[in-house]
């Protein structure tokens, strides 16, 4: 069987999921599939899912009579190391990318509108100019094994993509293929955080528009380092810290309490979901991320965690869908000022 065929059959696995019943709602964990296919190096490339297309929910904006209540708008941030380390992990996303969209579609049946972008781990010179800050989305890459393209326009005509979308795989391939040009200095929470700061998605902006008061954010981090300092063998006097690396600064309490002043201080609005290094043997190298372990763990049951390592996130993805199923149920809306 084919890569394309195995995809296929990973999306539609996870929506035949999300019709079962509730008692049974957890084996959607044991699907794992396939890759989807080989990532692509242009706008139009990547997974066999690109015809995947996100659709509006049930009911319009206002839901359809008698509808639960629950997450009507959904951002989907997905942080990405571009270390040297990193390639093989940017396909594994890639490929495991139009299943886990297809899938959300189906699980949120209520949702009426979609964000999902991309940022980096670092300053990327290699995004469009005028938005190459850590935090600020990637419309652009370049370097070593990456897609080297110019990925937009995007439907949305803004610089993410979203329900409108016709080739939400393909286009997500061309911005998650970051490749491995980037710094070693990985400040995985920095550009989280930056990236959903109110004034970065404020009119005029470089996110204008990707982070919505009103919805549900899902942060998905995957990096094969842990967020910070490196142990100073040989002290670096020209960085802040002191070290070759310095990570993004605080711990996961601080950051913790940053990402919540962006959401309106309500947790429940928040999922965190990590692909990192979990242990300290494991396949590829990866350092146990204790820093963002302890970050990813404040969300409680709006959080889950997998191992970078893996050769492909299918069965991570399809794990995380109840944990998002049930923060959708369980959104709170803000109070409106």
């Amino acid at each position: 069987m084919g890569p394309w065929a195995r995809g296929t059959i990973l999306a539609l696995t996870l929506a035949c999921a999300s019709a079962c019943s509730a008692a049974n709602e957890r084996g959607i964990g044991s699907e794992s599939g396939g890759a989807a296919g080989a990532a692509g190096t242009g706008a139009g490339a990547g997974g066999s899912g690109g015809g995947v297309n996100i659709t509006g929910g049930a009911g319009g904006s206002g839901g359809a009579a008698g509808a639960p209540e629950e997450c009507r708008n959904v951002d989907i941030l997905f942080v990405i190391d571009r270390s040297g380390s990193m390639a093989d992990n940017q396909i594994s996303l890639i490929n495991s990318f139009p299943g886990f969209i297809s899938a959300i579609q189906q699980k949120l049946q209520f949702a009426d509108s979609y964000h999902v972008g991309v940022v980096s781990s670092d300053d990327n010179y290699q995004n469009a100019p005028g938005c190459q800050k850590i935090g600020d989305l990637v419309t652009q890459t370049g370097g070593p094994l990456s897609s080297q393209a110019n990925c937009g326009p995007f439907a949305s005509g803004t610089r993410y993509l979203d329900e409108k979308e016709p080739n939400i795989a393909g286009k997500f391939a061309c911005i998650a293929q970051l490749g491995s040009g980037g710094n070693d200095d990985e400040r995985v929470m920095r550009a989280a955080l930056n990236a959903v700061k109110t004034e970065n998605n404020a009119p005029g902006a470089c996110n204008a528009g990707f982070s919505r008061l009103d919805s549900l954010l899902i942060v998905v981090l995957i990096t094969d380092e842990d967020d910070a300092p490196d142990q100073c063998g040989e002290p670096d006097p020209y960085t802040p810290c002191g070290c070759k690396t310095c990570g993004s600064g605080g711990n996961s309490d601080a950051w913790y309490q940053e990402l919540l002043s962006y959401k309106g201080g309500i947790k429940e609005n928040i999922v965190v979901l990590s692909l990192i290094g979990l242990t300290g043997t494991n396949a590829c190298g990866a350092v146990p991320a204790s820093k963002l372990i302890g970050f990813t763990n404040k969300f409680g049951d709006n959080a889950y965690k997998g191992d970078v390592c893996s050769a492909t996130y299918d069965g991570f993805f399809a794990e995380t869908l109840p944990v998002i199923d049930k923060a959708c149920e369980k959104y709170v809306p803000p109070t409106v000022k």
